[in-house]
């Protein structure tokens, strides 16, 4: 009788930590502590305490239960999802309950050990299973504490650099987002805008095609319902003072009061003559800071392209020597941060146009080698780094929906086209200068329709013959090349010009080097190293 009144009041349903013998009190210790780790609170429940183990374990059926919830949203609805944790208050509360999650499940695992009772462990166990609960608890605990730092650290970075809003939805079935490489460098006044594209990616396939524009384009149009054309009703045109990449100055200077309440009239009015320039919709824009764009690619880890030719940069002046050119040798490069602007910004021996080529290269091989295992590894370099390097009007609620995209846009090159040479003509046909709006306009439209599997578009009935003539000799040129002795890459925005009197190896016969290269400048012989570099422009990503 009194055993069962003891039974009941003290309902363990375990040997007893005390009277039973060393192996079993060992293998009740090892029950406990992975009772412990998989579900928190039934190693309360079955050692007799049915309140605790019971509110515990509600607890942790409904963590598993919300696990696995997020899972199967993943599965179906990762956008949906990705869009959801964007939020800021959905990240902040995810980050308290992590906090919570770890406090309680750190207090469950002292109070298994207290339940395992070690000092009538035998000493060898006793010491293993003390320090195999501890090394558990501090990992675990200290798991969702760094989850929780994570997401509280990607709050803050998506608030600081994205804005609040609704997320837009593609036009004609895509997304158009221009992107700036802008230069604030301590000896300029302002912002420059260096580089000005449009990205523009297939919603459903996320196929992209990445539109450059030269920063000497002139005569740009602004868009229809742009308050510029009240300034230029006739494009951009007021000379070699209206370059393409002065449009963001000049209305962050002069014009900003044309647009009241827009956070940066300079990128507002630039997007709009992009718009007005290529045809298409252009809904929001990102603006890279060069200042921080070495950083985001060593957070990165570095970022990996293949050159197709010498590419020079200015380094430390050689011993001896007043020249301070370097040369990247052709092939695989991993570039950090530093080589990697080096290598986007050298027209050195070249043209703008080689520098623009080489600048899609690397935008496509930043947006391949940018996958989910990158963010997980280095989220928190990334985050510093982008609040350095970015700027943008895109909502945060559109996250979900473009992270999903960029991961269909990584299995497919990107198309590339140049507002100028060499898909338009060369730089002699100063297509940049007077450039005609009919066949850039057709140009886009018929990759856009071969990307979808459209029939192709037609060109407009207003188009001249003259614009006609020109657009047909840049296709010419682009398929030939052969009659004027010239090796010329097939690839759509990577035709490149090697005179057939480049050197290809040393006057011993030996192989170009980069000493040799040096000395080549140091001797006045700058035409040679010209036509060495003359396929600089030509890059791909392995």
């Amino acid at each position: 009788m009194t055993s069962s009144r003891h039974h009941s009041r003290n309902p363990d349903l375990l040997p007893d930590a005390v009277s039973a013998p060393a192996p079993v009190r060992s293998k009740r210790a090892l029950f406990l502590l992975l009772l412990t780790v998989f579900f928190p609170g039934s190693a309360q429940w079955v050692s007799g305490k049915r309140a605790l183990g019971g509110f515990v374990m509600r607890i942790t059926l409904a963590c598993w239960a919300l696990l696995l919830l997020v899972l199967g949203v993943a599965l179906f609805k990762r956008d949906w999802l990705l869009g959801f944790f964007a939020q800021a208050w959905v990240q902040l509360g995810a980050s308290v309950l992590l906090v919570v999650l770890a406090a309680g499940w750190l207090l469950m695992f002292l109070n298994t050990l207290a339940i395992i009772r070690p000092k009538y462990l035998a000493p060898g166990a006793r010491i293993g299973l003390t320090a195999t609960l501890l090394v558990l608890a501090l990992a675990i605990t200290g798991s969702l504490g760094y989850g929780a730092f994570v997401l509280n650290k990607g709050r803050e970075t998506i608030s600081n650099v994205f804005s609040a809003g609704p997320a837009f939805k593609p036009v004609d079935g895509r997304y158009n987002i221009a992107v700036f490489g802008a230069d604030s460098a301590g000896n300029r006044e302002g912002v420059r805008t260096d580089s000005m594209s449009l990205l523009s990616v297939d919603a459903k396939t996320g196929k992209s095609l990445l539109i450059s524009i030269p920063r000497n384009f002139q005569n740009a149009q602004f868009s229809k319902d742009s308050p510029m054309r009240e300034v230029y009703p006739t494009g951009y045109n007021c000379g070699n003072e209206c370059l393409f990449n002065a449009i963001y100055r000049d209305a962050t200077d002069n014009h900003a009061d044309l647009y009241p309440g827009v956070a940066n009239p300079g990128a507002q009015a630039t997007m709009e003559a992009i718009e007005g320039t290529t045809g298409l919709k252009v809904q929001s824009y990102v603006m890279i800071d060069m200042a921080g764009f070495a950083g985001f690619i060593n957070a990165m880890g570095g970022v990996t392209v293949d050159s197709g030719g010498w590419v020079p940069y200015n380094g430390k002046a050689w011993p001896n020597s007043s020249v301070n050119t370097h040369w990247f040798a052709p092939g695989e490069h991993h570039f950090t941060g530093k080589q990697a602007l080096w290598f986007a910004r050298s027209r050195d021996f070249t043209t703008d146009y080689h520098r623009i080529a080489r600048q899609q290269c690397l935008q496509q091989a930043m947006i391949s080698q940018f996958s989910p295992k990158t963010i997980l590894t280095r989220f928190t370099s990334l985050m510093d780094a982008g609040e350095q390097l970015v700027e943008t009007d895109i909502p945060q609620q559109q996250l979900g929906s473009f992270l999903n995209l960029a991961d269909k846009a990584r299995a497919t090159p990107f198309k590339r086209l140049t507002l100028g040479a060499p898909d338009f003509g060369s730089a002699a046909d100063k297509f940049s200068t007077y450039p005609d709006f009919d066949a850039i306009h057709t140009r886009i439209q018929d990759m856009i329709a071969a990307q979808s599997g459209a029939a192709a578009s037609k060109a407009p009935a207003k188009k001249s013959a003259e614009a006609t003539k020109k657009s047909d000799s840049a296709e010419s040129s682009a398929s030939s090349g052969s009659d004027s002795g010239s090796k010329r890459n097939s690839e759509p925005g990577k035709i490149s010009v090697v005179p057939s009197d480049a050197p290809t190896a040393q006057a011993d016969g030996s192989e170009l080097t980069e000493r040799y290269l040096v000395t080549l400048e140091q001797i006045g012989r700058t035409d040679l190293l010209e036509k060495i570099a003359a396929n600089n422009n030509e890059c791909s990503v392995p």
